[in-house]
């Protein structure tokens, strides 16, 4: 994960730039719309939050959210941004080890974070996160779906069916980055025996678990 976690450090600065698409504004906006229903009244604890582009959204409903990232560079965007009333807190954190995040939440939202585990791991960080969310919480996933012409292209596929992607920052250089794209029965089989209620958009893809 070493070159996923500086892939993102050096991204800080032109991290929303992929907000910006036209073709996925209608997407965007419905995704916007259909989170904070789901974390109304609760506490939240973030994973990979990033710039706080969610957390955003998340807060316009939240009783508190801690918005953790293996980043600090990230964070520090997200510090910058207006979160109304509601409390939020920033803590860098792995999202393997949630165990150090203090605190108890009876709501877990992961975004865009899913498609850059290992197949082979997904289960782990799965169970994770239900071992953190309180008895009658819910865990939220959102991620991408792959739309050819939209998502960067796929240039290399494992053995082990993990896929990645090269991506180029703003000043040339270059990163392999993990990419997977998993499907609905892929999302249940690892989280099992909860229950998943699944919402697919033509770009993203929203999972609610309970």
């Amino acid at each position: 994960m070493s070159e996923l976690g500086d892939y993102y450090r050096e991204r800080a600065q032109e991290y929303d730039a992929v907000y910006d698409k036209p073709e996925r504004q209608e997407d965007l906006a419905r995704l916007r719309a259909l989170l904070p229903p789901l974390v109304a009244g609760r506490s939240v604890l973030e994973i990979a939050a990033g710039t706080g582009y969610w957390t955003k959204a998340l807060a316009t409903t939240a009783r508190s959210i801690v918005a953790t990232d293996l980043n600090d560079e990230t964070l520090a965007v997200a510090r910058t941004r207006s979160y109304g009333a509601a409390d939020v807190r920033f803590q860098t954190a792995d999202a393997y080890d949630l165990g150090a995040v203090q605190g108890r939440f009876d709501a877990i939202f992961a975004g865009f974070f899913w498609s850059h585990v290992l197949r082979a791991d997904v289960r782990r960080f799965a169970q994770g996160l239900l071992e953190r969310v309180e008895p009658g919480g819910v865990v939220i996933l959102a991620d991408n779906r792959y739309v050819e012409g939209s998502n960067y292209p796929i240039t290399r596929t494992t053995d082990a069916g993990d896929t990645y992607q090269t991506r180029q920052l703003s000043d040339g250089r270059t990163f392999e980055v993990l990419k997977n794209f998993p499907s609905q029965d892929e999302v249940a089989s690892a989280v099992a025996p909860a229950r998943v209620e699944w919402t697919e958009l033509t770009y993203f893809w929203l999972a609610t678990i309970s």
